[in-house]
């Protein structure tokens, strides 16, 4: 209890806004204290300096804080030996879309469900994989690959269906723009925000909002899927695998015109053809 009690002095004399690390439980044991999300905030944003001068602080997003919470404690339990075994330890196959997430994301920094496989050294992510990522790669590109480029080898390449050859390149462009448009909806920043804990930001009209730990602004709203607030969310598109916000909204209606125009071109090519066998 001495020990204890020595404890608790130092830790009395340190500044009043610095937080203990330990606290005195029931039966006078030393138990640790789990950091709040801003604790790690601040420790993130410390701008490090190196040789070339300082570095900006690296951007910190108001993702969920319960996401924080559980990415700490797994981090202090593989990390601290006398912690014990890990009780949250995984088998290798889950048959979820988390294993997706484990072997194809490993290398890329995880922000909730957002995967930033590309980013700038503050933090600013340049290619980001959303949540549905798995079914936009596996789902929707094979089906738009697939079935136009059956089209295109059967109708539109086919000598006997009597279309021009400057047709072929129109199709084929179209199917091109399609998916360069797919693109950039889902590996585009949807419109994520940076934590703000400042109070100043209420009297701009910023709302506070308890699961990401951070204020937001009148258009922002916390997607569940992603863990994460987005400015002007609009939904989640499984087809593209990423939230729609404001970053990627117009490359979202670029993708459903072009996809339309697609499709219908697809049908009517295959009618087409049908008419001209018959007749």
């Amino acid at each position: 209890m001495t020990q204890v009690h020595r404890t608790l002095e130092m830790s009395s004399s340190e500044p009043s806004d610095s937080k203990p690390s330990v606290e005195v439980g029931e039966n006078g044991v030393c138990v640790d204290l789990i950091e709040h999300p801003q604790e790690i905030n601040a420790r993130e944003t410390a701008s490090p300096t190196n040789v070339n001068g300082p570095e900006r602080a690296r951007k910190v997003y108001a993702v969920s804080v319960r996401w924080e919470r559980e990415q700490l404690e797994r981090a202090r339990q593989s990390s601290d030996p006398h912690h014990g075994p890990v009780r949250s330890k995984q088998p290798m196959l889950t048959f979820t879309i988390e294993d997706f997430h484990r072997y194809f994301c490993c290398c890329a920094r995880r922000v909730g469900t957002m995967f930033f496989l590309l980013e700038k050294r503050d933090g600013t992510p340049i290619v980001v994989a959303g949540p549905c990522w798995p079914f936009c790669t596996f789902v929707t590109v094979p089906l738009i690959v697939v079935l136009s480029g059956l089209v295109g080898y059967l109708v539109v390449l086919n000598p006997e269906s009597g279309l021009p050859s400057w047709f072929a390149v129109i199709y084929f462009s179209i199917i091109a723009i399609v998916l360069i448009v797919l693109f950039f909806v889902s590996c585009r920043d949807p419109g994520l925000l940076e934590r703000v804990t400042d109070e100043e930001a209420a009297d701009n009209g910023w709302f506070w909002n308890e699961q990401v730990g951070s204020y937001r602004p009148a258009g922002a709203m916390y997607c569940r899927e992603c863990q994460a607030l987005i400015y002007d969310f609009d939904h989640l598109c499984p087809w593209t695998g990423t939230a729609i916000g404001k970053g990627n909204m117009k490359a979202f209606k670029t993708f459903v015109v072009s996809v339309n125009v697609l499709c219908y071109l697809s049908i009517g090519l295959v009618v087409y053809l049908v008419l001209t066998q018959i007749t």
